[in-house]
């Protein structure tokens, strides 16, 4: 009976926070000072009500949350989660399955195999396939790089050698490519020095030429070509490399091919966006981050290689109490043997839930309705006389700035220097910016299923209000 009764009052604060979605700010300007008073104490001797608990998370955490649920958060490429995901993740804490050995979570570990096979099929990646659900894209980024690593010098038996005695072999990607390969080259050893940023054309996709010339070079230096780092849909404006051209120079110079569609990727499930997509299927991994464009609370995210093999290669380590020979089945796949990680949850669960439930079509509608959304933006923006449209991306990112008239070029980049802090502290919206091409932009990110014409337009006017109060 308590703790149905905490169930429901849970419950009731989680209900009344998605009551007030329209309405919420998109962000809290509150100090960090004050924040951390609120929790600014030693570890607790003695236990409080569970009422007072939820008292302190109600006013707290949850009325003063970054506004990720509702239509006015533009800042970063999140979505805002879906309902039936929220009960899976109560649903999957409740019954704490660990997501190591096949006997560990059954039922689990067959419906991560299958949320990967999903994946693929949404994408068109292929019919055999292996892979992992883990944390983030970042996550799925690196543990592409570490399959690529250790597969392409298995002969060598990196795993067991180390980086020692190797030449130096390269990574190739465009400079628009997302920090997190960045992170993965370091941590792997390969060392950023050895991570050559090719330059982008006008619409931000990778120079072709560019990168053909860098590649030359680098073996007429002695280099090995080791891998090559497509973007489908980058985090900056939403490019999408041509990756059918660089899955043809890896397969050229005997390079692995790696695409990052943490972003993007699952907009290639799009018959008005297939098109830009071709040459996905011929990468030999792909990241995904489902908590942005399958419409996932954190954190999901997903690699997909060729097969399960290559998993298993790259990760297996043999300990006396893993063996799976004492088992009473012993063919099982076990998730451990196919990654670093040992113990898990079951973050497939909300993934799969959210496939049953809401269907692909409905999902795949929500994407393009996002993509469409994005459309109308940026035709507000080239209509009106005091914004300025940058990047004409295909996916649902914009990046634009506002002028507020004003003709001068540095006076333009002050005004958004000022606006964009001027907007956090306002809180109505909330967006933040990065630059292009050396240029301070406003990026609006509209990946979220609760977005409309409606909210896209006080996007609009609320810049326009700040903006203008800037120039008084």
């Amino acid at each position: 009976d308590i703790f149905k009764s905490l169930l429901n009052k849970s419950s009731e604060i989680i209900l009344n926070k998605y009551n007030e979605l329209d309405s919420q700010k998109g962000y809290h300007d509150i100090s960090q000072k004050e924040i951390k008073s609120w929790f600014d104490e030693k570890v607790p001797t003695n236990g409080m009500s569970t009422d007072e608990v939820l008292k302190i998370v109600k006013e707290k955490i949850y009325d003063t949350a970054t506004g990720n649920l509702g239509p006015n958060m533009y800042a970063y490429v999140m979505s805002g989660g879906n309902q039936i995901s929220v009960i899976a993740d109560k649903l999957s804490s409740a019954i704490n399955q660990n997501v190591t050995k096949w006997h560990l979570a059954p039922a689990i570990t067959e419906i991560d195999k299958r949320v990967i096979q999903w994946a693929s099929e949404i994408i068109g990646f292929g019919d055999k396939v292996g892979g992992f659900i883990g944390s983030s894209g970042s996550s799925a980024n690196l543990d592409g790089l570490t399959v690529a690593r250790n597969i392409f010098f298995e002969k060598q038996n990196i795993r067991a050698n180390g980086l020692f005695g190797f030449k130096p072999f390269i990574v190739y990607c465009s400079d628009e490519t997302h920090s997190s390969i960045d992170k993965s080259i370091q941590l792997l050893g390969i060392g950023t020095n050895n991570l050559k940023k090719i330059k982008t054309n006008e619409d931000f996709t990778i120079n072709i030429k560019a990168l053909k010339q860098q590649i030359v070079e680098d073996i007429s230096n002695g280099f090995l070509p080791f891998c090559i780092i497509g973007n489908a849909g980058t985090v900056n404006t939403g490019a999408i490399d041509d990756l059918e051209k660089l899955s043809e120079i890896a397969k050229e110079n005997k390079m692995w091919f790696h695409v990052d569609g943490c972003y993007g990727g699952l907009a290639s499930s799009l018959d008005s966006k297939k098109n830009l997509y071709k040459g996905i299927d011929l990468a030999d991994s792909l990241a995904l981050d489902f908590h942005k464009w399958l419409y996932q609370p954190f954190e999901v995210g997903c690699l997909l290689v060729k097969n399960w093999d290559l998993m298993q290669r790259s990760y297996f380590q043999k300990a006396s109490y893993l063996d799976k020979s004492f088992e009473k089945e012993n063919s099982r796949l076990d998730l451990n043997e196919h990654h670093f990680l040992l113990s898990r949850n079951a973050k497939s669960l909300k993934v799969w839930m959210t496939l049953k439930v809401y269907g692909l079509k409905r999902l795949k509608d929500m994407i393009q309705k996002d993509i469409d959304l994005t459309e109308f933006l940026k035709n507000e923006i080239k209509k009106s006389e005091d914004f300025e449209l940058v990047s004409d991306s295909p996916l649902a990112i914009c990046c634009f700035r506002f002028n507020g008239g004003l003709n001068n070029e540095d006076e333009i980049l002050k005004l958004n220097e000022r606006l964009i802090p001027a907007l956090e502290s306002d809180g109505r919206i909330f967006i933040t910016g990065t630059k292009l091409k050396g240029k301070l932009v406003l990026r609006a990110c509209l990946n979220n299923h609760r977005k409309n014409i409606k909210s896209t337009k006080y996007l609009i006017e609320t810049i326009r209000e700040v903006g203008l109060s800037l120039l008084k």
